[in-house]
């Protein structure tokens, strides 16, 4: 009787790492993308320190969604510096792609 006490507890305990593995796991993905949600809406926000958090963030995220985005960026930035950003991390990305 003990032995078999022993296994489903192994195995409850089991069950539930793997529904706690899963369910971060899907948090992630929901955390993800939201974040790249909010990244391509701060990427065009009037406000340059929004734009700049949003390229640093994009520059993590080396993806071809990612390039879309900067490339849109590129013909929507005034800012020098932002557009001189954006163009590395481009760059960056491109190259990482091919």
């Amino acid at each position: 009787m003990r032995v078999l006490g022993r296994r489903r507890r192994r195995t409850h305990r089991n069950t539930a790492l793997s529904a706690a593995f899963m369910g971060g796991m899907v948090a992630g993905l929901v955390v993800w993308s939201i974040q790249m949600t909010r990244s391509r809406r701060d990427l065009f926000s009037p406000r340059p320190i929004r734009r700049l958090a949003a390229l640093g963030y994009l520059g993590g995220q080396p993806g071809v969604e990612a390039a879309k985005i900067l490339s849109e960026y590129l013909r929507w930035e005034t800012t020098p510096a932002l557009r001189k950003r954006a163009e590395r991390l481009l760059g960056r990305m491109q190259r990482h792609l091919t």
